[in-house]
């Protein structure tokens, strides 16, 4: 690289390939590929005694990339530091400085709400130096969450079970999980009654239902005694109308969206996971390769809390919505939304860079998840634009021996953004009612029918990881670049189980949570979590010292440890095993799930009488291509997932690609796919079918190496297990 070229540095490929292509020549964009030093794995890595001063040690598994990196920048006229544009990406542009020792006067600090032509131009035009403030902050976090993990974990691999980890915010959502639990155990169903009525109008045609509102003010029927009551009264009377409200409803558009808000409906209507949502986003936001326009930053930066629009694509949006739909479906005005007070306001909210990049327009350069969410984002930016949409309300009260019945119906007289975009909630939606005939007040009608029903009230619901990023938002608990992670880990941690879409705590991340409160009781407090968070804002801020903050923590902190560990003298939870269905076939008992050295296993309840274990497997769709028999899903002891025919050695079947619903077209034989995320087709495995998709084509990664090791991998090994042929023979395993 000439002496006279400039170096950018970002986190990923993709991003390089879209910055480099605004840069031109005189750039030369290289990727970091995320965080290259960090505190070490093995130790906590933070020097307490002396001013919480971390320890952070080049990441091996990167030295050819620091290599690289160090090498480029020594050669570069100027360097400019382009990672994200939030605490995480502030301390990865600190980290390359410091790592490849970076001289102040040729390094230059750039961020990028948008990748987009104008504003890379515009940030490279305009560097700055790196804000420590923001560096701190997240040491702060990264040190804190250290000390806690690596002083309360060994204190749970004692007292409850090995290899638990415990953390500090993640301990607050499985509180959360667990409360909500607590809550539903606790409640106490409450009786209440419903009454409708079918009426039709004397002395005109038409007929309507009417329910039960009270007498003179509302009233819950609360038993069957009472709602028979009312029927003995209106039985065989005459209904009135009495009251006919006509009215016009105005419904404005949801606020684009923020990172909490894109999570929540990503999760309702995309069924995306919070951390599958932000995966994809973050490579809208890089760029994507679209056909005839090359690589293109396609959201805004997609970690923020703010509601913000510049006026730049306020006015876009206005003029595609006036061209599309026409002027009556714009909102009139920049529609302005007003970002609540505790938000950092960093960024702007969740945008297309180009609305007039409509889906339809790209889909065929995206992945389907790719397009599914941009479209989600595109049609929500755009609709918070847009005209209200208006309704035609109506309201009828029907009166009978003293008692009020009232109909309700409304319908959409002008769509207005629902044109393109409707919000999804989490409760049942509003229920618009049937249509009304033309009703006037002192109409009559008779009651053709009475329709009496018995209802509970229910217990609040179990939190989905929408309501859960909900109220983790609500409740100042993490921050937007922290919601998905800490879902996805209380989950993977096992503490919290997905079932049926809903999130219910384990009986493991009960006990855990039972002994945090009853010992570190502040660490898992709400308000002491969001007193924190708020604290490290300070820190961004430039009002707190960093090291001031940990040092108050871990004063109180340490000596909750001192006094756990005394009063856990001798003491070790034990955590319920969980019962499965299956049935022991030595003793007839309900077997348990266990967990073992290499995962979970079931077995016996009866130990040591009875010593009966067995695999936990996953049926999987489709048929054993040998045999036809039932595929089941296992894992080998080093955690990959692999399928094989249940008959086992029998018939010898197990591949690692995956066993789908789909049959061949030709043979009509199950179709396989290669593991791992993403759009992958699905083939045939019949090696007598012409479909056939041979090993060496169905996309799996291979290391290249030179070709004596080629020749090398050719010879036959000395000792090899029947699993490890059978391997070979039927399946190619990603490398």
């Amino acid at each position: 690289m000439a002496k006279s070229s400039n170096l950018v540095i970002v986190e990923s490929p993709s991003k390089a390939k879209t910055i480099g292509k605004y840069l031109g020549p005189a750039y030369v964009v290289k990727a970091s590929m995320g965080h290259l030093r960090d505190l070490p794995k093995s130790t906590m890595g933070v020097d307490i005694d002396n001013g919480f001063e971390p320890q952070y040690l080049p990441l091996e598994a990167k030295s050819e990339i620091i290599e690289d990196l160090r090498k480029a920048a020594k050669n570069a006229e100027s360097v400019y530091l382009a990672t994200d544009p939030d605490r995480e990406g502030e301390a990865i542009s600190w980290h390359l400085k410091e790592l490849l020792g970076l001289p102040d006067e040729k390094t230059y600090r750039v961020t990028f709400n948008e990748i987009t032509q104008k504003v890379v131009t515009q940030a490279i035009a305009n560097p700055r130096a790196i804000d420590y403030a923001l560096v701190d902050a997240q040491q702060a976090r990264r040190v804190l969450d250290r000390i806690v993990g690596y002083q309360l974990s060994p204190l749970l691999w004692k007292k409850v079970r090995r290899g638990l980890s415990a953390g500090r915010v993640q301990s607050v959502a499985t509180r959360l999980v667990v409360d909500r639990e607590n809550e539903i155990r606790a409640f106490q169903p409450k009786e209440y009654w419903s009454l409708e009525v079918l009426l039709n109008l004397l002395g005109k045609p038409g007929a309507f239902k009417a329910r039960y509102h009270g007498t003179e003010k509302k009233i819950e029927l609360e038993n069957e005694q009472q709602t028979d009551a009312v029927i003995r009264d209106i039985t065989g009377k005459t209904f009135t109308v009495t009251s006919v409200k006509r009215a016009e409803k105005k419904r404005s558009a949801a606020p684009p969206f923020t990172t909490s808000t894109l999570q929540q409906e990503a999760s309702r209507k995309l069924n995306m996971t919070p951390r599958r949502t932000m995966t994809i986003a973050q490579q809208l936001y890089e760029g994507v390769d679209v056909a005839g326009e090359g690589a293109l930053g396609l959201i805004t930066y997609m970690r923020t809390d703010s509601l913000r629009l510049s006026d730049e694509a306020m006015a876009a949006a206005a003029d595609f919505i006036k061209d599309r739909y026409g002027k009556e479906y714009y909102y009139g005005k920049f529609h302005v939304f007003k970002t609540k007070g505790s938000a950092q306001d960093a960024h702007e909210a969740i945008r297309p860079t180009h609305v007039e990049l409509d889906p339809e327009r790209i889909k065929g350069s995206l992945t389907k998840e790719q397009y599914r969410l941009y479209k989600l984002i595109w049609s929500r930016f755009l609709a918070s634009q847009m005209a209200n949409a208006v309704y035609d309300t109506v309201a009828i009260d029907t009166e009978c021996s003293g008692h009020t019945f009232r109909s309700t119906h409304q319908s959409v007289k002008f769509s207005g953004f629902l044109a393109v975009y409707e919000e999804s909630q989490d409760e049942e939606a509003e229920v618009n009612g049937s249509p009304l005939p033309d009703l006037q007040e002192g109409d009559k009608a008779s009651c053709a029918e009475i329709n009496k029903e018995q209802h509970f009230t229910q217990p609040p619901a179990r939190y989905t990881e929408a309501s859960l990023v909900k109220a983790m938002e609500e409740k100042g608990v993490g921050r937007p670049s922290t919601y998905a992670s800490i879902v996805a880990t209380i989950q993977d941690r096992e503490y919290v189980n997905k079932v049926d879409k809903r999130l219910m705590p384990t009986a493991l991340g009960e006990v855990v949570t039972g002994l945090m409160i009853e010992r570190f009781d502040d660490i898992i407090d709400v308000e002491f979590t969001a007193g924190m968070e708020n604290r490290l804002d300070e820190v961004e801020a430039g009002k707190q010292n960093w090291k001031d903050v940990l040092a108050d923590f871990y004063n109180g902190f340490h000596q909750e440890m001192l006094d756990a560990e005394a009063a856990l003298e001798g003491t070790r939870l034990k955590v319920p095993d969980e019962v499965s269905e299956e049935i022991c076939e030595e003793c007839g008992r309900n077997m348990v799930v266990k967990i073992g050295r290499f995962g979970k296993f079931l077995a016996c309840p009866g130990f040591p009488e009875c010593k009966n274990t067995k695999p936990i497997v996953e049926k999987m769709p489709g048929r054993c291509p040998k045999c036809g028999s039932t595929i089941l899903k296992r894992k080998s002891k080093r955690g990959y997932a692999y399928y094989g025919c249940e008959r086992g050695a029998e018939c010898g079947f197990m591949t690692w690609d995956v066993p789908t619903a789909e049959d061949c077209p030709t043979c009509g034989q199950t179709m396989f796919k290669k593991s791992g995320r993403g759009r992958n087709k699905p083939f045939c495995v019949n090696d007598t079918c012409p479909n056939f998709l041979p090993e060496d084509k169905r996309g799996y990664y291979k290391k290249p190496g030179s070709e004596e090791e080629a020749a090398a991998e050719k010879k036959p090994a000395k000792k090899t297990t029947a699993k490890k042929t059978a391997a070979k023979k039927t399946g190619g395993k990603k490398k």
